[in-house]
């Protein structure tokens, strides 16, 4: 199975040392968004290690990127069993920053929600953020401080159809971080939400005709596709020594769509 890497050349991106050699955590790093994170966090000379359960991805995201001064580490975890996750990150060790970027936007109306899928989407999108942060904190405290980024969603902000457990728990992301930021910052670590817009992806590519994704572009104040490599950007600032003051917010990459 292949995988489309965006090699980016040396120079074309920011570069910040603070960031080499950092043990890095990335949740549903397979594919989109995710892949694209990895990617970055290589490229900085950081030790990326990537949750996902799609393994044949996973794999060839490895594959592809042999060349990185470090080789990022696939681990198999379904994040929706929370002994899973202690278990995955006792294995990894201390975290130094960790990505929560993992959830799932299967549509679905009210009709269809029951309260087993209303449970299976919490886990999905919301419960397993806070049982990732449960285990780097610990260690995170003793080291003096650390970086959490959750990914939260334009979704619930825009009101759009057909995602109602998904926008609620993305809501819930942002309420989540702003608490956790308060609670863990006398500690140093810091807390913050990236919000993307449509980032051009195969999966969102599913969801739009070609008219529904210009649509989308005439709404936003810049007209071009957000892509993954321009979320990676922003997240790599916030995870690196250059935000140190950057906590409890939420941060926009939508192309001013909202």
């Amino acid at each position: 199975m292949g995988v489309n890497v965006d090699v980016v050349a040396a120079g074309q991106g920011a570069v910040y040392p603070s960031l080499r050699g950092k043990r890095v955590v990335i949740t549903g790093g397979a594919s989109g968004i995710g892949a694209g994170l990895v990617q970055a966090f290589a490229g900085q000379g950081a030790e990326v290690h990537f949750l996902d359960v799609l393994r044949g991805e996973s794999e060839a995201l490895v594959r592809a990127l042999d060349v990185s001064p470090i080789r990022p580490v696939f681990h198999h975890c379904d994040l929706k069993d929370a002994k899973a996750i202690a278990a995955c990150f006792e294995t990894i060790g201390p975290v130094q920053v960790l990505v929560n970027n993992a959830g799932n936007d299967d549509r679905h109306t009210l009709d269809e929600v029951t309260p087993e899928y209303f449970e299976d989407r919490m886990a999905v999108n919301l419960r397993h953020m806070l049982f990732c942060t449960k285990a780097v904190v610990p260690e995170m405290k003793k080291a003096g401080g650390g970086v959490i980024i959750n990914f939260g969603s334009i979704s619930w902000h825009l009101g759009l159809p057909d995602l109602v457990l998904y926008e609620t728990a993305k809501a819930g992301i942002e309420g989540m971080t702003r608490a956790l930021a308060r609670e863990l910052g006398p500690d140093g670590i810091r807390v913050s939400c990236v919000a993307p817009g449509n980032v051009k992806t195969p999966r969102q590519m599913k969801w739009y005709t070609p008219e529904g994704e210009a649509e989308i572009v005439s709404q936003q104040c810049l007209k071009g596709r957000i892509e993954p490599r321009d979320v990676a950007a922003l997240v790599l600032f916030l995870a690196s020594d250059d935000a140190r003051f950057c906590t409890g917010h939420e941060y926009w990459i939508d192309a001013g769509w909202r």
